[in-house]
């Protein structure tokens, strides 16, 4: 009975611990112009992502996402947040900014979908104007 009320009451804790992590939508950023930061999230089933427009003209669009996931997609301009409720990689983009490859990461948990999220990232990549190659970096983060 003890074990089973500890139990319980760890599970209805477990929201408590969950992060939220803020990624900004900037025009120029470390890893030069059109930018998530930062672009690479690590993060623990349950935690929510942030993404905050710090310029007009910025959302975010989910281009991969693990098996059980729900696709996102925000208003332009608006502050969303996404809950990442089943472990993989996320690959997500700034549509009006997407041939300028501002793109971004997110791992949570195992890697489970990592071939698909490399082929998301990889298309992403391939039909950039400018920035070739950062999303490639980002994905070279996922463990």
């Amino acid at each position: 009975m003890k074990k089973s009320l500890f139990t319980l009451l760890v599970l209805a804790a477990a929201p408590a611990f969950a992060a939220n992590h803020e990624v900004k939508m900037l025009d120029n950023g470390k890893d030069g112009n059109m930018v998530f930061e930062p672009a690479f999230v690590n993060a623990k089933p349950g935690d929510t992502v942030t993404f905050i427009p710090t310029h007009k003209g910025h959302w975010v669009q989910s281009k991969a996402v693990p098996a059980g996931a729900k696709d996102f997609l925000s208003k332009e301009n608006e502050k969303f947040t996404v809950k990442l409720d089943k472990e993989g990689v996320y690959v997500y983009t700034c549509p009006p900014h997407r041939m300028m490859n501002m793109s971004g990461v997110i791992q949570v948990g195992k890697a489970t979908n990592k071939a698909k999220a490399q082929a998301a990232a990889d298309e992403l990549d391939k039909r950039a104007m400018q920035n070739k190659g950062r999303l490639k970096k980002y994905m070279q983060m996922v463990k």
